[in-house]
């Protein structure tokens, strides 16, 4: 392997290259990131990692949720205290039905950059950039709107520190304290459109894991600080690598470089080329990893991958993310499972394989779709003997009508009433969480 640092990523061809018009204004962006202080810490990326690890040999279950993008708009308390309740209340449901913990991660405090497959949009013959995320322009179909900015990076960076500040200062004053489940209900909750039955069984289980932690306390458990504290980890695609390597950088009393704008940032689909700029970065990182692997992934390509970006077998260093869609993931993902036998963390993302649009150019995903593939992953992985480690969802803690489908009975009549992603369409908290008790009694089954 050649040499490395932050920036040879810059010599590579980049699959999602942002073209900004003054190379210049960007240098002094980058310069001034580069100066500011790191957003998350290297003893936090290295916990991660330890609870990866745990995770790849079936001692904890990974949940990754969160906002298809965030917007600059959307950094208010009230967004993230629900983002972080749905995500809480959800692997409050896995705690009880895998009988093993949850590493939570959160698609925030960065989120902002999406990849596109195509670098221009036209309406009405007029032809822009497209939207790429508030990291880079905006949303506004206007000349002005869609210019990337090289300010957009710093933004990006100011609005991701308030976000990590309030979830830290939310963990540390007792939000998330597994005494207490009764408190993590939404505002709207009562209101949802939920089944009675399955706002019975939340309320019950919330009950049961309240007792079972006293009970242990009562016994004298020594542990019982470690299971009751709970944890947060951003998380990332780590897309505009202008602004992923001025936040890398080495450490005191650790060995290489970190990106510490993000625990754990992932490879999408689009820039896992192995010659590519995003591998080439990637690879002198020490974070955990993540990697999307959609249905034409081979073994021979994800071999070469992990030849590159975890030559020396590190545990909890890679997360390998399948989307395949419920039409593909029976066939595409045994291979996978059969020819791979590095150490690595199974996630499943159903969502991103399942996206269709309506007959009015709605895009949107059926909540049916998105369990289907989740169960023929479960099958796929109880055949070939291997550990399903952890779920990624985009979702959000609002009442949003983007999905269709779930106990709520959402049809595309309904999607006008309440669409408010700028990208990808999301689970509402009440889809959200009714899969999580169809996670939680297939992991019931196999314990």
């Amino acid at each position: 392997m050649t040499s490395w640092d932050p920036s040879s990523w810059r010599s590579k061809p980049n699959a999602q290259e942002v073209h900004y018009e003054d190379p210049v204004a960007l240098e002094s962006v980058v310069t001034r990131l580069r100066a500011l202080p790191p957003l998350v810490t290297s003893w936090e990326i290295e916990r991660l990692k330890s609870l990866i690890a745990d995770a790849q040999i079936g001692k904890r279950f990974l949940l990754q949720g969160g906002d298809c993008a965030e917007t600059i708009a959307e950094c208010r308390p009230d967004n993230v205290v629900n983002k972080l309740k749905i995500l809480l209340k959800m692997s409050l449901v896995l705690i009880l039905g895998g009988r093993r913990p949850i590493v939570r991660v959160g698609r925030f405090a960065g989120q902002y950059a999406k990849p596109r497959s195509s670098p221009t949009e036209v309406r009405d013959g007029v032809e822009l950039p497209s939207y790429f995320g508030d990291l880079v322009n905006r949303a506004d179909f206007t000349p002005e709107a869609r210019r990337p900015d090289p300010q957009h990076l710093l933004t990006g960076y100011q609005h991701a520190a308030m976000t990590l500040n309030f979830v830290r200062a939310l963990a540390a004053g007792g939000f998330a304290d597994l005494h207490h489940p009764e408190y993590w209900d939404l505002s709207f909750f009562e209101s949802a459109v939920l089944t009675p039955a399955l706002r019975d069984e939340y309320q019950q289980i919330t009950r049961q894991l309240a007792d079972a932690l006293r009970f242990m306390e009562a016994l004298g458990e020594g542990a019982i600080e470690e299971l009751s504290r709970v944890e947060f980890y951003s998380s990332h695609e780590g897309l505009n690598l202008h602004y992923e390597s001025a936040q890398t950088s080495t450490v005191a009393y650790a060995d290489g470089y970190y990106d510490l704008s993000t625990h754990l940032p992932w490879i999408g689909e689009r820039t896992r080329a192995l010659d590519g700029a995003h591998i080439e970065y990637f690879r002198g990182i020490r974070n955990p990893i993540g990697i999307k692997l959609g249905p034409k992934s081979t073994v021979s390509d994800v071999e070469r991958l992990l030849d590159v970006l975890n030559p020396k077998e590190e545990a909890g260093r890679i997360v390998l993310i399948t989307r395949m869609g419920a039409a593909r993931a029976a066939e595409a993902l045994p291979p996978l499972l059969a020819g791979i036998k590095r150490r690595v963390l199974w996630v499943c993302d159903p969502m991103h394989g399942n996206t269709h649009s309506t007959s009015t150019g709605i895009k949107t995903r059926s909540y049916e779709k998105i369990l289907e593939e989740l169960e023929a992953t479960f099958d796929a992985h109880e055949r070939a003997g291997t550990i399903f480690g952890g779920v990624h969802f985009e979702l959000t803690g609002d009442d949003v009508t983007e999905c269709v489908g779930g106990a709520a009975g959402i049809t595309e009549s309904d999607l006008g009433r309440n669409y408010e992603s700028l990208c990808d369409p999301r689970l509402n908290q009440a889809q959200a969480l009714e899969l999580a008790f169809r996670i939680a009694k297939r992991m019931r089954a196999s314990v």
